[in-house]
Parts: C-alpha cells; sequence; structure tokens
C-alpha cells in the first residue's frame, strides 16, 4: 500500500495533483493521506460509466451476483482490519464498527440473490377487452441511467454498500462519491469491487471535495442520484435537477413512545435500555438514533429515572475499546453544534438531568427534560448523543406529540397491544414503524426511508434496485392464448 491513498478511475487506481489528510476524531493522528481527482479524471470517469451503460445492463445475471457474492466474501475475511479503519477514521466504538461491517457484508450479499431473481418479467394477458384479443404486455426493468451515490460519514461502509451494490444488482454504472471526512472505507471497497470481473467502467470511486459535488450533481450523464445526508443539502440537490430521479434519505428527530400498557418493571428496564444504547450508539450520529422519548402520564415517573440511570451506565472514550459504548462525534465541530443547542435549551428553561458536557470532540450522553417547543434542540436533527424526554396523556397525544415535527423518518413504540400497533401504524407520519423497540432498528434488506423533510425514496437492496430502474412494456400480438 502506498502512503497516498489512491482513489479508483473506471476499476482502476488512479492519484490526482492534490491530496488530503483524514485524521482520527479521537486524538486527532494521522490516518491516511488520499488522493484528489482532477476535474479531467472526474470526467473520465463519468464518461466511462456513461460509455458503459448498456453493455453492462446486458451483463448475465450470474456475472453480477458472482462480483456481489465476492464481495460479501472478502468483507468477511477483512472484517477486523476494516473495522478498526471505521474506528479509526469515523470514531465509531470498534463494536459498532464491527456491526456496520457485518451489515455490508448482508448487503452485498443479498444483492447477489437479488441479482439473481429481478426482472425475471411480468405476463399480462391483454385479451381482457375485445381490442386486446391474441396480445400479450411482458414488463421489464431497465436501468434509468449511471447512478451518482453520494455516501455520508456515518456509516463510512454501509452507506456504501447501500449505493453501490443495489446499482449492480441492477446493472446500472455507478459513480460513487464518499464522505471527505470518511473516505478509506470506500476506497478499500474499491479495492475488493477491483478483483471481481466487472465491467471496467461500471463503477468508479472518487474522492472529490464537497465543493466540487454541483458539477457531478448537474452532468446530465448521471440522470440518477442517491444522496444521504442532511434534509439542507439534499433539497438543494434535488432543487437544482428537478428532471433528475432522485432518492434522498435525509435527516430525522426519531420519537419512541412508551404507553400505559408497558408497564411492568421488566418492560420499563427494557425499554430504558433500549432508548438509551440507541440514543447514543455512534455518538447519536444516526438518523434514527432516538432524540425524543415520549411517555405516558402512567409510566412516565418509573421511567425517567431508569432512562437516566441507563444513559450514565453508557462507557465512553477511546473508540478502539471494546468496552466503549460511545465514542467521540466526527469532528469537535459538531460537538460544539451540539454543546451550543444544549445551552441554548437550557438557557429557555430546559432541565439538564444528565450528561450536557464537552471534551474536545467528544459529548457526553445527555438526558433533558421540558425542553421549550422552537428550540433547536425540539424541531431539528441534534445528531449527537442527546435525549429529551416528554409527559403526555394517552395515545392520541402522544402519536400527535410524534407528528408534531417536519421530519419522519422512523418512530418507536413500546406497547403490547396488536390493535394499538396497527393504529400507529396508520397514524404515525413516518416511513416506519418499530413496535417493541426503539426507532433504531434497521434491517438491510427491508424498504427504508422517510417521509416529510426525511426525504423521498426507499432504500434497502430490493427497494433501491426498483429506484434505480423503470418499468418497460413489450406487446406481444397475434397470440393464441
Amino acid at each position: 500500500m502506498t502512503s497516498t491513498h489512491a482513489f479508483w478511475l473506471a476499476g482502476r487506481q488512479a492519484t490526482g495533483e492534490d491530496t488530503f489528510d483524514v485524521t482520527s476524531p479521537w486524538d486527532g493522528r494521522l490516518v491516511g493521506t488520499v488522493s484528489v481527482p482532477t476535474d479531467a479524471q472526474v470526467e473520465e470517469a463519468v464518461a466511462a460509466a456513461h460509455a458503459v451503460l448498456d453493455e453492462f445492463a446486458a451483463t448475465p445475471a450470474h456475472v453480477r451476483a458472482a462480483a456481489l457474492d465476492h464481495v460479501a466474501k472478502r468483507l468477511a475475511e477483512r472484517a477486523e482490519e476494516i473495522a478498526q479503519l471505521i474506528t479509526a477514521e469515523n470514531g465509531k466504538p470498534i463494536k459498532w464498527a464491527r456491526g456496520e461491517v457485518g451489515r455490508a457484508v448482508s448487503v452485498f450479499r443479498l444483492a447477489a440473490e437479488e441479482a439473481r431473481r429481478f426482472n425475471a418479467g411480468e405476463a399480462q394477458r391483454l385479451d381482457t377487452d375485445a381490442g386486446g384479443q391474441g396480445r400479450l404486455a411482458v414488463t421489464r426493468r431497465f436501468p434509468k441511467g449511471v447512478v451518482l451515490g453520494i455516501a455520508p460519514f456515518n456509516f463510512p461502509l454501509n452507506l456504501c454498500a447501500h449505493k453501490v451494490a443495489p446499482a449492480i444488482a441492477a446493472g446500472a454504472p455507478i459513480v460513487l462519491k464518499p464522505a471527505p471526512a470518511t473516505p478509506l472505507s470506500a476506497l478499500l471497497l474499491g479495492e475488493l469491487l477491483a478483483e471481481t470481473d466487472l465491467p471496467a467502467g461500471s463503477w468508479s470511486v472518487l474522492t472529490v471535495p464537497n465543493d466540487r459535488m454541483p458539477a457531478l450533481v448537474q452532468d446530465e450523464r448521471l440522470p440518477v442520484i442517491s444522496f444521504t445526508g442532511s434534509d439542507k443539502v439534499g433539497y438543494a440537490i434535488e432543487g437544482s435537477v428537478p428532471h433528475k430521479h432522485c432518492t434522498l434519505e435525509l435527516g430525522g428527530n426519531a420519537a419512541v413512545v412508551v404507553l400505559a400498557d408497558w408497564s411492568s418493571d421488566e418492560d420499563l428496564d427494557w425499554a430504558a435500555n433500549r432508548i438509551a444504547t440507541f440514543s447514543n450508539y455512534q455518538a447519536g450520529q444516526s438518523c434514527i438514533s432516538v432524540q425524543r422519548v415520549i411517555a405516558d402520564a402512567s409510566v412516565h415517573d418509573r421511567l425517567l429515572p431508569r432512562i437516566v440511570a441507563a444513559v450514565e451506565a453508557q462507557n465512553t472514550g477511546d473508540p478502539s475499546d471494546p468496552a466503549t459504548d460511545v465514542g467521540p462525534l466526527v469532528s469537535e465541530d459538531a460537538a460544539r453544534r451540539v454543546e451550543s443547542w444544549v445551552e441554548e435549551a437550557v438557557n429557555a428553561g430546559a432541565k439538564l438531568l444528565t450528561g450536557g458536557k464537552r471534551d474536545g470532540a467528544s459529548y457526553a450522553p445527555t438526558v433533558l427534560t421540558d425542553v421549550p417547543a422552537g428550540v433547536a434542540l425540539a424541531t431539528e436533527e441534534v445528531f449527537g448523543p442527546v435525549l429529551t424526554v416528554q409527559k403526555v396523556n394517552g395515545e392520541a397525544e402522544a402519536f400527535a406529540a410524534v407528528n408534531d415535527s417536519k421530519f419522519g423518518l422512523q418512530a418507536g413504540v413500546f406497547t403490547h397491544d396488536l390493535q394499538t400497533a396497527f393504529r400507529a401504524h396508520r397514524a404515525l407520519e413516518v416511513g416506519g414503524v418499530i413496535i417493541g423497540d426503539a426507532p433504531s432498528y434497521r434491517a438491510d434488506q427491508m424498504p427504508y426511508g422517510g417521509v416529510k423533510q426525511s426525504g423521498v425514496g426507499r432504500e434497502g437492496v430490493r427497494s433501491a434496485m426498483e429506484d434505480y430502474t423503470y418499468e418497460r412494456v413489450l406487446v406481444l400480438t397475434g397470440l393464441a392464448l
């Protein structure tokens, strides 16, 4: 391995004229130096992807499936190495980094399975009316074009996998732009893709800075954009290219509801531990980390001290230590922003029950109550290890509180009642409702996405493949049906 990490241009390694450093948010050490593509190299990658579009779409399913299986196998073989790389560049505790690698293995395995069965075609008789006698419609799916995948820093491997694997499975070339803060996991993924027999132009990993993203977004040869990140940037992208197909996986301020029937000591202990874990995992830097707890008045006073105790039991510190639950945020600037939001809420009347302290890029797991409406902590995505708790009276008030947000990604509802679960599914304005657990649960094969300002479209392997393709109908005439 060279001292400077090369990027991947149309399936081969290349270096540009400039470089940037990747540093650990935990201790500031240099993790790697990364080469930056020139404008000419970006043009070469996009042109190669566009040129191979028809060839790649026609690639036999077994070829694409074999490549995806290979990547899954190699990710599993190098799992510990990759997990340590994620921890180094992202600051994610090693136990969560290992889980992320395991999820990426599943994503590529699931994509290989979908590649083998996707697009088998659906036949439909058209002789339901006299004018359709002897006619049969066959519907298949074809790629909309080259995909531009723009990935965030918080899951530097798995969210790249969610862009790349479905594109390959569907036969759509992809140009991947990883987050500048965490590009090394994506470059290692490119190393594994390069071991396959995929057409050279079918994929690139370009480590371009964010200020050069608009040129890629505007390029007409990239008609499909899959973006994961902030709502501000996502909607700016969509607004700048209204004629393109955009899948936007944006922010949230995920709520969990604890209803009156979730009332035994065992119930409340389970809820408190799940809430504490998933408000602080990834240092709260997950779009579906728990930000708001909405507790029925009948259980609130017994639940709140349990939550505080469970949050205070979270181990903070060196992310390379397997015992660490909560590591640093991605940068000191990110931690300062979280600090300022908590201070704003406290100054406006919120009660700080635990936490509220910053040390460099680390922010202590924090719980607040009585947070006033209108402060950033109540209305925006905190993206940090901060949790608010509020008391409500009954199911209707609880569900209204969940919906009192511009975001709608996922929600959790602690209830034992099946009818309540179905009412929650109908009433809550979110993309996913998790019953009996925190809203942070995601299986990589399930449709994943939100409503309102949490985005448009769905990820999840099969859902993304459908998003990257369109239906085309073939009508056969003169058949003896």
